[in-house]
């Protein structure tokens, strides 16, 4: 594949440390991001593998004055009770929580909130923070990632092994990323301002940029469960 290294380029990191690096940045500087990167990003996680290679995502990229103009709208519809542009298209989480999963969701949540000073229930606080979704938490640049409606699960299986790629490749240039459900939310936003068609449905979001070294909460570091915790061998 011909897939020439972009100029602006400035660091290569191995797939080993790309994936030990990543992490889901969640302050970015304004250092743009230029397009040709972008479109080398997006050269290299379309070799992520499909079912029958059918390659089913779709990326829509925003960035400059029509990226701040949809973060108005979504900022402003966040912090209005009555809007009615918000509803999600489908449950990104299990209706009732469980263990081990409900531990780990809480603890990241306090976690980033103590590193930012963010006390228990302080409700305003929190809104405060979940309304920097809607802003890219500053990055210049957010991708939206879109399926046709009528495939079925195996092509969400595919755009995740796709997301995957985007973020590896963009750590391995130096850059961040942070996967972003919380657009779903407003998906009726998005798509008008990205002419999204009624036949596609918003599957996630993501800030792509450079990480911002000042922000407390780029310290934070999420823990992982040992191999042993999730895997079982045999015949080994």
């Amino acid at each position: 594949m011909d897939c020439p290294l972009p100029p602006s380029t400035r660091a290569q990191l191995s797939a080993v440390e790309a994936i030990r690096t990543r992490r889901s940045v969640r302050a970015f500087t304004a250092e743009p991001v230029p397009r040709e990167t972008v479109e080398f990003i997006l050269s290299l996680a379309s070799r992520a593998p499909s079912g029958s290679n059918i390659q089913p995502w779709k990326v829509y990229v925003i960035a400059g004055a029509p990226r701040h103009a949809l973060s108005a709208e979504l900022q402003a519809a966040h912090f209005d009770p009555t809007d009615a542009e918000g509803g999600e298209e489908y449950q990104y989480y299990p209706t009732q929580w469980f263990e081990p999963y409900l531990a780990r969701r809480r603890k990241i949540g306090w976690d980033l909130y103590g590193t930012l000073g963010i006390a228990k229930g302080d409700k305003e606080a929190m809104a405060r923070q979940h309304a920097r979704n809607y802003d890219f938490f500053g990055a210049p640049v957010g991708l939206f990632f879109t399926l046709d409606r009528r495939m079925e699960l195996g092509s969400w299986l595919d755009l995740g092994m796709f997301m995957e790629n985007v973020m590896v490749a963009a750590r391995g240039l130096g850059l961040d990323t942070c996967p972003q459900a919380a657009f779903n939310k407003y998906h009726r936003i998005v798509s008008r301002h990205l002419g999204i068609p009624d036949t596609e449905i918003l599957a996630s979001g993501m800030a792509l940029g450079h990480a911002d070294p000042d922000a407390p909460e780029n310290r934070l570091e999420t823990e992982r469960a040992p191999v042993s915790e999730f895997t079982r061998f045999t015949g080994f």
